[in-house]
């Protein structure tokens, strides 16, 4: 591992380390709010900022290891697990279509940054609107057998739609979406958004930079 490699990698763990933290935060911190049987809370948007600037793996395991922590230091502990998987998911999906599909962290035009952060941030929660409710009936199915708790987990997935379903999807991708955008353009100037993705991406900051505001 060469120098600018060994550095990326300490720049990633360390933002990583601070996403994780702000997870914690916006779930644990800021009371959730129940609504319809669904938990309106704005953890998810520290997963999908963290996914948005990192990418998918550290942004996905910021927001697993946060909200997972949140889970244990609340008394829920045994959903640690499966918040952990779900967080993960998250970040996943979203740092694939941030950066391998859009790379956004490259120097783009400020509606390309608009639009494909907002795509970002519907795929992955969108996807977590189906995924989450699954796995916790497979989990109270096979696993830990309960069935009052995978009767709930498939009157969860059946109500994807509801709104507060949607409310918490919504609320959390803005959040994440205008927290992005205000960021982007400090990272990109201070020179932190290239050693984050490439050296290529950013071999003349001083010439790009205009276009990343």
């Amino acid at each position: 591992m060469n120098a600018y490699e060994k550095n990326k990698t300490i720049l990633k763990i360390t933002y990583a380390g601070l996403m994780a933290a702000l997870c914690y935060v916006g779930y644990a911190i800021f009371p959730a709010i129940n609504a319809g049987g669904t938990k309106i809370h704005i953890g998810n948007a520290f997963v999908v900022l963290g996914a948005l600037f990192l990418g998918g793996l550290y942004g996905g395991l910021a927001g697993a290891v946060g909200l997972s922590l949140a889970d244990i230091l609340g008394g829920y502990g045994a959903s640690a697990p499966r918040t952990f998987i779900t967080k993960l998911v998250i970040g996943l999906i979203v740092g694939l279509v941030a950066h391998k599909i859009a790379k956004i962290s490259h120097d783009h035009k400020h509606t390309y940054i608009l639009r494909w952060a907002v795509i970002a941030s519907v795929a992955g929660l969108g996807f977590n609107c189906v995924f989450e409710p699954s796995l916790k009936y497979v989990w109270y199915t096979i696993l830990t057998p309960n069935a009052d708790k995978a009767a709930s987990a498939i009157k969860s997935l059946v109500a994807v739609t509801t709104y507060a379903t949607l409310i918490n999807a919504v609320i959390n991708s803005a959040i994440a979406v205008v927290a992005y955008l205000a960021l982007r353009p400090v990272l990109y100037r201070a020179g932190l958004l290239g050693e984050i993705d490439s050296p290529a991406a950013h071999q003349d900051t001083n010439t790009n930079t205009v276009n990343a505001q």
